[in-house]
């Protein structure tokens, strides 16, 4: 039995507007090889809002956003973008769905010999028939919205970490997805640098109306971006507790998630 508060505190609630599932996991089982990572996973996330995935080391964070994206086949279950299975879907109907989406890569992805802008306009030159010009426009536009509108023209080697991952959710963003997954966005980031991203993550996600599904384990992000969370667990193979992060923090019952959200210690660790 998980936790669970439904976006009570959440920006969706607010706004009046009854919450639209954007991705359905439906009874998810999936692993490598004759190893089961996760078993039975089910859950939806809702348009518009920051969606995070969190967990213990080992857990299944990063396999799960695997099988979200088309990496990885599951061994079993249903994964809905918009109403479409993307693990049955092929050809053209698959290709449809990875558009809806964009991908933000742990340590950004960006390709070295390129410029910035060179690198946000590689998804707009392979998937859409546009001119030069209007490609261009486009990227810098997508770069103008991250803060890095004047760096267009450097290498992603003179860029700071922050603006790396700056640089990959332009990237992310260039053909106007519904959803962007981000994995891991402030690892190895400063805490000043990691606040900057993660208000950048909600502004985007509250002017653009984007859906964010985010894979982190870093507390203070999980804090300032989630509409809402939920855990997994390496011991049951699934979900553990879903709801608002404070909510679960302060009021979970169940002993392991309140010690997750509070950083305590394991008992006698050190005895």
């Amino acid at each position: 039995m998980t936790d669970s508060n439904y976006l009570t505190e959440s920006h969706l609630v607010t706004s009046g507007m009854p919450p639209e599932t954007i991705i359905e996991v439906d009874n998810l089982k999936a692993g490598y090889g004759s190893t089961v990572i996760l078993d039975g996973v089910s859950f939806h996330v809702f348009r518009g809002e920051v969606f995070v995935i969190l967990g213990g080391s080992g857990c299944g964070k990063s396999t799960l956003l695997k099988q979200m994206i088309g990496l990885i086949e599951p061994i079993a279950g249903r994964i809905l973008i918009e109403g479409d299975d993307i693990v049955s879907a092929t050809g053209d109907e698959r290709r449809a769905i990875l558009r809806r989406f964009g991908v933000m890569y742990q340590m950004g992805a960006l390709f070295g010999n390129l410029t910035v802008l060179g690198n946000v306009c590689l998804p707009l030159k392979e998937f859409t028939d546009l001119p030069d010009d209007a490609i261009e426009l486009i990227a810098r536009m997508k770069l103008k919205l991250v803060g890095l509108d004047s760096f267009a023209d450097r290498k992603p080697d003179e860029l700071s970490g922050g603006m790396k991952k700056r640089a990959a959710i332009a990237r992310a963003m260039a053909l106007d997805p519904s959803i962007v997954f981000l994995d891991e966005p402030s690892a190895g980031l400063d805490p000043i640098t990691s606040a900057e991203l993660d208000h950048l993550i909600v502004n985007l996600a509250h002017n653009l109306k984007i859906t964010f599904v985010v894979v982190t384990h870093e507390l203070p992000s999980i804090f300032s971006i989630a509409d809402r969370v939920i855990m997994l667990d390496k011991r049951t193979k699934g979900i553990v507790a879903e709801g608002d992060p404070a909510d679960l923090r302060d009021t979970s019952d169940n002993p392991w998630v309140r010690q997750f959200f509070n950083r305590d210690p394991l008992p006698n660790i050190f005895e």
